[in-house]
């Protein structure tokens, strides 16, 4: 399966009417990840991992703290199928019979579990496949030496010292494994079904990336807060975008509210700064916390951004720009489906529908890595 996802053109270049930020462009590629049926030799999340059979497949061991929300990994995977029959079919049923049989047949079994004890999450927890990323789709990435896989796996619990999936990662030479492990184990049980990834093929796309407002010197926060800047640039604003930024500089200026404007710098953070979704390299999103640099444990180096794993691919209102030109239609559309927000292809959530960021140092791949919810 090949296919091709293409973010449009920004209603303002940043470049030309901030060309203060200019020196602050970095790339990265939104990875586009849209369910499908990934292979080991795929790039992908949620997809089958291209692991050595003579290698152990990674456990946790920490203390998980119960949620209240857990379901079994099976009761996770039917309501992905069921989903799926659902964007096939929008006007069929919620669940068809034989889906709901299925349902009550898993829901009794994952009680039979839990009554058996021990307790699953006081066991060690085969960690999940996050993200498969080849060297060859995902040119940003800087593997050590040979390397030219990526993988990522979590332990899909909560933990007690750790509030959010526990996450490792591992560099592989493709060339190296020429005997891939046919039957990983898998955890019985998981935290909901927010950190069970919909296996995704991806449709990677190279941007160019800016920072967050948070990032950026006082003076150059001063300038994207500066309706007259915006408004009398001779070039880099759309026409489109220069009506509808005097339209939300007018409602300012009348005291009205309108739950779609924004002023400048909010326009520039959601339609023009860091890109949404899943993505390798660029600039991290902010704006739950403020920016929180990431130091090295061994070193002390600034580290930077690996990988961002996102709740949805795009928000509303205006940053709903950023959906793909091949699906500006369901982007827009009024409503959609509960479970098939195109804008979350992938059914992950960490956090309250934040992002998760991994950094790594940059002078060396054998230090730890660390991450952040955002």
């Amino acid at each position: 399966m090949v296919f091709v996802r293409t973010t449009p053109p920004r209603s303002v270049d940043v470049a030309v009417v901030f060309p203060e930020l200019a020196p602050l462009a970095r790339e990265a590629i939104r990875l586009h990840p849209r369910p499908g049926a990934p292979s080991v030799g795929d790039s992908s999340v949620g997809g089958p991992l291209l692991w050595p059979a003579g290698e152990p497949w990674p456990h946790c061991e920490e203390e998980h703290v119960d949620s209240g929300f857990r379901t079994s990994l099976a009761q996770a995977r039917h309501l992905m199928r069921v989903l799926a029959r659902r964007r096939a079919d929008p006007d069929g049923p919620a669940f068809t019979p034989e889906e709901s049989a299925v349902r009550d047949r898993l829901a009794v079994r994952y009680m039979e579990r839990l009554d058996a004890g021990p307790l699953p999450s006081e066991q060690p927890v085969p960690l999940l496949p996050v993200a498969q990323l080849y060297l060859r789709d995902i040119p940003v990435l800087r593997p050590p030496g040979q390397a030219d896989v990526l993988q990522v796996l979590w332990c899909p619990y909560e933990h007690e010292s750790y509030p959010k999936p526990l996450t490792r990662l591992f560099w592989r030479s493709a060339t190296d494994i020429t005997d891939v492990l046919a039957a990983p184990p898998e955890p019985f049980e998981v935290e909901n079904d927010d950190y069970v990834p919909v296996p995704c093929l991806l449709a990677p796309e190279a941007i160019t990336d800016y920072p967050h407002s948070y990032e950026v010197d006082p003076e150059i926060q001063a300038a994207l807060e500066d309706w007259d800047r915006w408004l009398t640039a001779e070039a880099g604003v759309s026409p489109e975008a220069r009506e509808m930024l005097e339209e939300w500089r007018r409602q300012q200026e009348a005291g009205e509210y309108h739950s779609e404007s924004y002023e400048p710098r909010v326009f520039y953070d959601e339609c023009l700064g860091e890109a949404p979704g899943w993505k390798v390299g660029g600039w991290p999103p902010w704006g739950r916390t403020d920016p929180d640099p990431q130091s090295c444990t061994v070193c002390d180096a600034r580290m930077v951004p690996l990988l961002t794993i996102a709740s949805y691919e795009w928000d509303g209102g205006a940053a709903r720009s950023w959906a793909p030109q091949e699906e500006h239609a369901a982007a827009y559309a009024d409503s959609h489906r509960a479970g098939n927000d195109p804008s979350q292809p992938t059914q992950v959530q960490v956090g309250s529908t934040d992002n998760m960021q991994l950094y790594i140092c940059p002078t060396s791949p054998d230090h730890p890595h660390t991450d952040l919810i955002q």
